[in-house]
Parts: C-alpha cells; sequence; structure tokens
C-alpha cells in the first residue's frame, strides 16, 4: 500500500464509527471471524480499544491483521483502522494509483 493510497484511506475512515470493540476478554476466535466478515463486506473497518483491555492498541492491530490478512491503515490512540481488499466489484474503495 502507497503513502497516497494509506492518505486516502485515513480521509475516508475519519468519519466512520468503529464497529466493533475489544474489551477485557481480548481476542477471541469468535471476534476475529466477525472481523473477517466485515472486512469482507465492508473492505475498510474502525474497531475500538476498550479501556479495560490490558493489550496495547498497536499490539491487537498486529494480530487481528495477521488473523485476518488485512492492512493496518492507522492506529491512533484505541482506535484501530484496518483495509482488506474486496473480491465484489460494486462495493470496492477505488484506491488512488
Amino acid at each position: 500500500m502507497t503513502t497516497k493510497q494509506r492518505a486516502y484511506l485515513k480521509s475516508l475512515a475519519m468519519t466512520m464509527e468503529p464497529i466493533f470493540q475489544v474489551g477485557k476478554s481480548s481476542m477471541t476466535p469468535g471476534l476475529t471471524a466477525a472481523i473477517s466478515e466485515a472486512l469482507e463486506a465492508r473492505e475498510l473497518i474502525k474497531i475500538s480499544v476498550l479501556k479495560n483491555c490490558a493489550d496495547d492498541p498497536r499490539e491487537l492491530a498486529e494480530i487481528i491483521s495477521e488473523r485476518t490478512r488485512s492492512q493496518i491503515v492507522q492506529v491512533i490512540g484505541k482506535k484501530i483502522v484496518l483495509y482488506r481488499e474486496g473480491k465484489d466489484e460494486k462495493k470496492k474503495i477505488n484506491l488512488p494509483v
């Protein structure tokens, strides 16, 4: 992913609300599967890490991106933005070249 593409995805993510929350139980197989399904449907998602989660958000982002085969767009504070290119042409985000 180029710097230009990452910047474009960050700008799209600015207006998004987090659709997942990682809490005390941290990463469960069910949460990983749900995140993967959401990436399939939306391509770009935002995840919120709650205060009661003991894990570092940056480390969590690494784990989630590994398990879901997605790319980390950004980690700011306790918010994680992930991107995975989808297969559906109609829903695709057109990234700048």
